[in-house]
């Protein structure tokens, strides 16, 4: 595969994760692929190949309308790219993040603002499709940006109430 192709792979991966449908990721994302951020995902988020990669952008989706990634710079070298991007989108919805065991660590309800945070997705290609994510993310620009950081006693109180509806819903 040459450099241009899986540039294109990987950078259309990305940008799918805030509109792309289920064929998008069968089409870019390999069976076997692991995404090796998804320790603080939904446990159908953890899922190997497409249907975990589908599942971690609905996640991503319900929580934050109008969820966009602006991509800047893209190096690539053998079968790994590089993307340096920009995600950005409102929360609008519940967000939940699990501890390692799946269960619920912390909910963090809607507060209507709007965040862009710098990101790095590191990407490696195998036969065409995706078989590897990691990323670095600036998660305390986002929480600062949502108002998730420095909590307020109101909030941490949202916060507790949301997590306690969420559980109850499980």
């Amino acid at each position: 595969m040459d450099t241009t192709e899986a540039i294109g792979i990987a950078a259309r991966c990305i940008k799918i994760m805030a509109d792309g449908e289920p064929a998008d990721f069968e089409e870019l994302v390999h069976p076997e692929a692991v995404n090796h951020e998804d320790s603080a995902e939904p446990p159908e988020c953890r899922k190997p190949g497409p249907a975990g990669y589908y599942a971690t952008a609905l996640w991503l989706r319900t929580a934050f309308a109008d969820l966009a990634y602006d991509i800047h710079y893209v190096v690539t070298e053998g079968d790994l790219v590089a993307i340096n991007s920009t995600m950005s989108g409102r929360h609008v919805a519940p967000f939940a993040v699990y501890d390692e065991s799946g269960a619920v660590d912390s909910v963090f309800p809607p507060t209507g603002k709007t965040f862009a945070v710098s990101q790095s997705h590191w990407l490696r290609i195998k036969d065409g499709k995706v078989v590897d994510h990691w990323a670095n993310r600036d998660d305390i620009g986002q929480a600062k940006q949502l108002g998730w950081v420095p909590p307020t006693p109101l909030y941490l109180i949202k916060m507790a109430r949301a997590k306690a509806r969420l559980k109850r819903a499980m």
